[in-house]
């Protein structure tokens, strides 16, 4: 398959009074043309500032480095801010977690989404009011013209979303980064909205990069998984490797958390994850989750722990041996 996101060793860092914020540590991952790649982990794990760092929307402060970030064979990492801003929105754009606070109240929908096609192809205005007609349409609009004069104080959240979804394909990008695009709906409309990106990308053989919280979600959409933990990821797999076969003690941590259908006993309690997640100021050692882990010796508080390989293609970031995290994953599956 055509390789479209390459990223490797990505870090950000944000100097705080009181030390150096390591938000996003050493990320690897890639994605290619229609592939979805889920990334998924608590809140606060650095989801969103990874998908921010990709766009170069850090805040000011912040310091982005990386071994490789490349999109279709191009170096992100050489581009200024106006070749940069060439890039977003042109040939790859971002789905916002909430649409409310995304859309300028100020412009009508028609603007907001003719902006970006008028920005970076040689159209007019007309042309970009058909297209934008076109992707109201394919994203489930009806009476799409006519929305055109709205502003986004009179849709609700569902077409909201949806029009963030039109505004991110006006250009036809080669790769979407969505940020929780279903957290502020209801049930019936987020899976309404994650079958729309589905269809939508299959039809335009995007690559899709979905940061999200859900693991339900994640069941659904998802090709390969990455799990991120304070700014790292501590496990990367297929889907039904990640499900089937955990072998982090957080992915399996995560996993206890969900109920299974047809075996979770109806108001039976859910597993948990004890402990909070440490601090990522300052230098850090060891793995960042030994003080939460049911598994952890002494070695996870002073040994730096890298991902490393088990079979099929998946990894792991943990001390233990394959043999010992696969059981781990069987005793957790049968708990």
């Amino acid at each position: 398959m055509s390789r479209i996101l390459e990223v490797e060793n990505l870090r950000v860092d944000i100097p705080l009074e009181s030390g150096t914020l390591h938000a996003v540590r050493d990320i690897s991952f890639h994605v290619d043309k229609g592939e979805t790649l889920c990334i998924v982990g608590e809140s606060g794990c650095g989801k969103s500032l990874t998908s921010l760092a990709l766009m170069g929307l850090l805040p000011t402060k912040a310091i982005r480095t990386a071994n490789r970030l490349s999109l279709g064979g191009r170096d992100l990492k050489t581009l200024n801010e106006t070749q940069m801003a060439d890039i977003r929105g042109s040939r790859m754009a971002m789905i916002f977690q909430e649409p409310m606070t995304s859309l300028n109240p100020a412009y009508t929908i028609g603007n907001q989404l003719a902006e970006a096609m008028l920005r970076h192809r040689k159209v007019n205005p007309n042309e970009a009011r058909e297209r934008a007609i076109y992707l109201l349409e394919k994203v489930g609009i009806t009476a799409a013209a006519s929305r055109l004069g709205q502003y986004p104080h009179q849709l609700s959240g569902g077409l909201r979303q949806r029009v963030m979804i039109a505004m991110a394909l006006m250009c036809g990008p080669d790769m979407i980064l969505a940020d929780e695009p279903t957290t502020a709906l209801d049930v019936t409309i987020q899976a309404q909205i994650l079958h729309l990106l589905a269809n939508l990308q299959k039809e335009f053989e995007m690559g899709l990069v979905l940061i999200t919280h859900d693991l339900g979600i994640v069941a659904r959409v998802a090709h390969r998984v990455a799990v991120m933990y304070a700014g790292q990821i501590v496990e990367e797999g297929t889907v039904e490797d990640i499900f089937r076969r955990p072998m982090h003690p957080y992915t399996q941590g995560l996993l206890r958390c969900i109920p299974i259908p047809g075996k979770t006993a109806r108001g039976a309690h859910l597993g948990s994850i004890p402990g909070m997640v440490p601090s990522l100021i300052g230098d850090l050692k060891g793995c960042a989750f030994a003080n939460r882990c049911p598994h952890a010796f002494s070695d996870c508080n002073t040994t730096d722990v890298a991902l490393r390989d088990a079979s099929g293609g998946q990894r792991y970031r943990c001390l233990l041996s394959q043999e010992a995290a696969t059981q781990n994953a069987r005793e957790a599956a049968t708990a």
